[in-house]
């Protein structure tokens, strides 16, 4: 629904999931949540994976979710209602970086958001959180909790209604430095500096949240260095893949020599360019090896050139908005797996590689080695931006089925063990209880 037709009707959360649910922060009482996200796209990014899965999940525990988002909308399962929060959604495909009709404003905070852009900088962060607290103080008294998905706007600075969760998946300040470091000269430099202006905004937020959740440890150290947050408000909760959608199926038959990653293609912390300069080294020795990358192709840039310049455009395969199903088909099909990023905050496309039982290889940048485990137990490690030693892995995979077999199995029941959306949802969970009862202490004390 949108924001503007919550008024007209029944409140989510107001039934009988809801009874009850104002001291939620006792006992195992459902609780009221809002899960706002300012980007929800399931088919890039894991804001929108992330949103879908733990809405889910924390239904299925009984809770009253209602996620309030604005475009790209995500996709939330049976069950879980999302309110529309509309930008101007200037970024939208076939159009970016459009110029809104004079009938498309509705008021100064649209106006911000197209000044915003016109002079280089990303507005929607700011912008929607502006839009979010508008709708949360509309609401107040209607949620329990709020959870942000790393808007970190200075909107939802002060009171909202409920107390505040909000998730850093990692600090964006350090795909701002990979950006400026793969910078070709100061003009571009200047542009991406200008680009990440938000960051200075969401470093400021974050030092005044409460409480932060993040995906790992290595994203919980660098929110402590990078922004600046206590060491003690950041609280760590794995997330994880869907085990029951992505798991192995024997009918399911290798494609010989095929390899798959998810990218985005000129992003340079996701490290495709090592991965085709790999391929054109294993190709060598394994002639029938080639890349299917789940992701949008860029017709220019670093990884078209090199594409280009190693004659490998017939090997290399972009695939974008498939189904889950067709996706997880593709993994399964797969011989090899690969995330050859220089950085990550979790890396879903890992755990999700590893549920299927496809055999993985990964770099040991940022959090991704928390995910992928032990080389040799339940991955093959290397280290990132080493095409060679990308290589070297995928070319022992592709020559061994029974190591392939090994690492696959050891890679699920990792994946079981530790990461899954029931136990994120449970942990998440958790966290909203003691950020429930600490402001309810708080306003005691007062």
């Amino acid at each position: 629904m949108t924001a503007e037709a919550i008024a007209a009707g029944p409140r989510p959360g107001s039934g009988a999931a809801a009874a009850g649910a104002g001291d939620a922060g006792a006992g195992d009482r459902p609780m009221r949540i809002a899960l706002l996200t300012y980007k929800g796209n399931p088919f890039c990014g894991g804001q929108g994976v992330y949103v879908r899965h733990l809405s889910r999940e924390l239904a299925r525990l009984g809770h009253s979710v209602e996620v309030i988002g604005a475009q790209p909308y995500p996709v939330l399962d049976e069950g879980v209602p999302l309110t529309e929060l509309p930008s101007l959604d200037l970024y939208r495909q076939p159009d970016p970086f459009r110029t809104p009709k004079r009938g498309e404003y509705r008021d100064w905070i649209d106006r911000l958001e197209v000044a915003t852009m016109w002079t280089g900088g990303f507005p929607e962060p700011l912008t929607f959180s502006m839009r979010a607290r508008r709708h949360l103080v509309a609401r107040r008294g209607e949620f329990d909790v709020v959870h942000d998905n790393q808007t970190l706007g200075y909107g939802l600075l002060g009171d909202l209604g409920a107390p505040l969760v909000t998730t850093i998946h990692h600090p964006i300040t350090v795909d701002r430095q990979l950006e400026l470091d793969a910078a070709a000269d100061w003009k571009r430099r200047a542009s991406v500096r200008r680009w990440y202006g938000f960051t200075r905004m969401q470093k400021r937020v974050a030092r005044r949240l409460p409480s932060v959740l993040t995906v790992s440890g290595s994203s919980q150290q660098e929110i402590v260095d990078h922004l600046g947050v206590r060491q003690e408000r950041v609280r760590v909760v794995h997330i994880g893949a869907d085990a029951d959608l992505f798991s192995p199926d024997p009918a399911v038959a290798e494609v010989p020599g095929r390899i798959v990653s998810t990218s985005s293609a000129d992003v340079p912390l996701k490290g495709l360019v090592f991965l085709i300069e790999a391929l054109a080294k294993l190709r060598t020795e394994h002639p029938d090896a080639h890349l299917v990358v789940v992701g949008k192709r860029a017709e220019d840039g670093p990884v078209a050139r090199m594409i280009e310049r190693y004659g490998l455009e017939g090997e290399v395969r972009f695939v974008k908005g498939i189904s889950d199903a067709e996706l997880v088909d593709l993994v399964r099909g797969a011989q090899v797996a690969c995330v050859p990023s220089l950085y990550e905050g979790f890396s879903l496309p890992a755990a999700e590689a590893m549920a299927t039982g496809t055999p993985l290889v990964a770099t040991t940048g940022g959090a991704i080695p928390e995910v992928s485990g032990a080389d040799g137990d339940t991955c093959l490690a290397v280290p990132p931006g080493d095409a060679g030693a990308l290589a070297a892995a995928i070319g022992r995979f592709l020559g061994d089925p029974e190591l392939r077999r090994r690492i696959g199995a050891a890679g699920r029941d990792r994946v079981l063990a530790r990461f899954t959306w029931a136990r994120a949802a449970q942990g998440t969970a958790d966290l909203y209880r003691e950020a429930i009862a600490a402001r309810a202490a708080a306003g005691s004390a007062r």
